[in-house]
């Protein structure tokens, strides 16, 4: 026993290592190496020092032995760990799917899953673009998908007088026993002569070449919500794939990409909008009239407006696609320098450059800045 290495370090953990951690380092050393998948030298050994280390720091009550007493908590009183007797496979279901992913591996008393149970049928993914004023409001689209549906023929079956295959006998799998260091195991495959139903036909659908399915192009109506935006989707349950084996049918999801508008640009549910002034308007006040989404507004324009500002017109938003709550309008103030100025436009602005606007906030805080 003074050969055995350390548990804790054969799993390559501390001692205050949590479940988690002990199942995921045990995890990588049983990929690493089983002997059923690894090349390496003493492939076996290892497995089992692992196996045994694992056994016994998975269980609370011999993992608080071990840290007590060590290996000799389990020497020569017929209580402790010995080899792999009487260790619960069941706990380790999880483990053994990941070192046997898809074969269906269980214990000799354990069940395996029917291949042939209700399956649901596939997901439809469909990527649409829509105009701002749509997203903003809601619509009406008429859509065309190709869809997976029971052959009418022979009502989704695949053929004609069904009768249980006789490679399967009516189970859908075919079973294998492999036997390893763990015990016997069964390993269960699709049976490849019915793909899992259980059944085959004396005579194979023509419609669906045995099948059971076609793809059929269909005209589809959805009603888009007002407050709908891009990368948004919108799930429409049952207009997806047909089931299997009686499964229910998959859903129809559209992912939507919406086109900027011409002057409106969306946050959310707030919407932005350039005002653009004079300057005799930004600087002696003015009353403007404001394009919303639900008509014109008035809006009054204070004295000394500067550029830039915002103003908000509360409600004016796009409406929420789930809480139905308005947003809000913002209004961005856009003064406009004239480029070109007649003689006597320029006489006036040079007698506006002797007032005293240097001496304003915006130019001492300027000046202050470049000192």
């Amino acid at each position: 026993m003074a050969d055995k290495r350390d548990y804790y370090e054969v799993l390559g953990v501390s001692k205050t290592a949590s479940d988690s951690e002990l199942k995921s380092a045990y995890r990588k050393l049983a990929k690493k190496y089983h002997p059923d998948v690894s090349k390496e030298e003493n492939a076996a050994e290892k497995f089992k020092e692992a196996q045994e280390a694992y056994a016994v720091l998975s269980d609370p009550e011999k993992r608080k032995q071990y840290d007590q007493f060590g290996h000799n908590a389990f020497n020569n009183n017929g209580s402790g760990f010995s080899g792999f007797e009487g260790f619960d496979f069941g706990n380790m279901s999880d483990i053994f799917d990941d070192l046997f992913g898809g074969m269906g591996f269980s214990s000799s008393r354990g069940r395996t899953k029917k291949t042939n149970s209700p399956r649901k049928g596939n997901d439809i993914l469909y990527r649409m673009t829509i105009d701002f004023d749509e997203a903003v409001f809601g619509t009406k689209k008429d859509i065309k998908i190709d869809v997976e549906e029971n052959c009418p023929k022979c009502d989704g079956a695949g053929g004609f007088d069904q009768k249980t295959c006789s490679e399967c006998h009516g189970s859908g799998t075919v079973t294998q026993e492999q036997r390893t260091i763990f015990g016997s195991f069964l390993s269960k495959t699709t049976c490849p002569y019915c793909h899992g139903s259980g059944s085959t036909f004396e005579k194979t659908c023509d419609e669906c070449r045995g099948k059971g399915k076609v793809t059929n192009r269909k005209t589809i109506t959805i009603t888009i919500p007002a407050g709908i935006d891009s990368e948004n989707r919108l799930r429409i349950a049952g207009k997806g794939g047909a089931g299997t084996n009686g499964g229910s049918n998959g859903d129809l999801y559209i992912e939507f990409t919406v086109r900027e508008h011409e002057y409106y640009h969306r946050e959310d549910d707030d919407v932005y909008i350039e005002l653009p002034l004079t300057i005799t308007e930004a600087t002696l006040g003015a009353k403007k009239d404001v394009p919303t989404l639900y008509g014109k507004v008035e809006l009054t324009i204070p004295a000394g407006t500067q550029n830039g500002e915002k103003m908000r017109l509360r409600g004016k938003g796009i409406e929420n696609v789930n809480t139905k709550k308005k947003g809000d309008m913002y209004v961005i103030t856009k003064v406009i320098i004239p480029e070109k100025l007649t003689r006597e436009q320029k006489k006036l602005f040079e007698e506006l450059s002797y007032t005293d606007l240097e001496n304003s906030k915006y130019f001492k805080t300027y000046k202050n800045c470049v000192k």
